[in-house]
């Protein structure tokens, strides 16, 4: 029987359209190396609870770790403020209505102790391509006629798989975040996807889940 975390080779892909276990992964979390970033091998490997996460001047990586930060739709934390925020009129929410524009944002604002992005051009437009055929997603948020906030990831019916999101105005971020959450608990949704730990999302009630427990809620429909 294979343990979770067991050190195994590590699987460079083929032409061929499959991956490799998730607990084939190593102990950071990477299971697969190579193959492409087309709409079929991102959908499946999204549907397998893998992830690709990987520099400009990388071979594309895949990832599944061992514990999975996820956010339960009703487990959302909304501070006392950003509950005043989320009924102010400050902001104004937006659904599919400027994706690129949301995507170019989140890989170019610069966030505090990470630089560069890991969203390359290749990225960019293997998203594009998975929002065209109406997966990936993106919640944009206005201040006026100012987009300063918003997210996107991929919609696969009963998990939203979140990839990134951007502010360049207090709260803007959270406020698209906190829509995602209320509205996919309204549909039932079992859970956002936020992949690896993040102590932002953790503040709005993220938490992590062993990686077998994901794939279970991933596969159950």
């Amino acid at each position: 029987m294979k343990k979770e975390g067991r050190h195994i080779p590590i699987t460079f892909l083929s032409k061929d359209l499959k991956f490799p276990s998730v607990e084939n992964a190593n102990p950071e979390g990477l299971l697969a190396v190579g193959g492409d970033l087309s709409s079929e091998r991102l959908l499946l490997a999204y549907q397998s609870g893998i992830f690709p996460w990987f520099n400009e001047d990388s071979l594309i990586l895949w990832w599944s770790p061992i514990s999975r930060m996820v956010l339960f739709p009703n487990k959302i934390r909304i501070s006392k403020s950003m509950r005043k925020v989320m009924k102010g009129s400050q902001f104004r929410l937006t659904k599919n209505t400027c994706f690129e524009a949301v995507l170019n944002a989140c890989a170019s604002v610069p966030r505090k102790d990470q630089k560069g992005t890991w969203i390359t051009n290749d990225m960019k437009q293997a998203y594009l391509r998975l929002h065209q055929i109406g997966y990936a997603k993106s919640y944009e948020v206005w201040e006026g006629d100012l987009l300063v906030g918003g997210l996107y990831g991929i919609d696969l019916g009963h998990i939203f798989c979140g990839e990134s999101m951007f502010s360049i105005s207090s709260n803007a971020s959270k406020f698209a975040f906190i829509s995602l959450a209320k509205e996919l608990e309204g549909r039932n949704y079992d859970l956002i996807d936020c992949q690896v730990y993040n102590e932002h999302l953790a503040s709005l009630g993220a938490v992590e889940i062993p990686r077998m427990e994901f794939i279970k809620i991933l596969q159950k429909n």
